[in-house]
């Protein structure tokens, strides 16, 4: 197998374990809460989290199919994942009562982000022109 092609399965077994992490959210938050709750609490903010992160989850497995179709979603989850966990590691620095998330959601989200940045192909479809791109557009209102 030559080496594009064990990334992309790689990346599929990647995007299978974070999506499967980010499903695992309130289980996580009730199990370790040291590494994945942050004080004080606040349940509607747990809520809208474990909502999205979920939701992201499901997406990431239904990509790992074929994730050369779902680049945009895959970086999407890279840099929202590195600018969260930047946010989440300086206030878990800061506030020394928070540390625990150092080792917990913040290295998870970290984790995330070398994997997917690590495995992702950088260029995905051939490219276009923009005349090419409007024709594309025309013919497919037309159709």
């Amino acid at each position: 197998m030559d080496l594009k092609k064990r990334k992309r399965c790689y990346l599929q077994i990647a995007l299978v374990l974070i999506g499967g992490l980010f499903l695992l959210l309130y289980p996580l938050m009730q199990l370790w809460p040291s590494g994945w709750v942050w004080l004080p609490r606040q349940h509607e903010y747990e809520q809208m989290m474990i909502g999205v992160y979920a939701t992201l989850g499901i997406f990431l497995i239904w990509a790992s199919r074929r994730p050369e179709a779902h680049l945009s979603l895959i970086w999407f989850t890279f840099w929202s994942s590195l600018v969260h966990g930047i946010i989440m590691g300086t206030q878990a620095v800061i506030d020394p009562a928070e540390r625990g998330h150092l080792i917990g959601d913040v290295a998870a989200l970290f984790t995330a982000v070398v994997l997917l940045g690590w495995l992702t192909p950088r260029e995905g479809f051939p490219k276009t022109t923009d005349k090419e791109d409007s024709n594309l557009a025309v013919k497919r209102l037309n159709s």
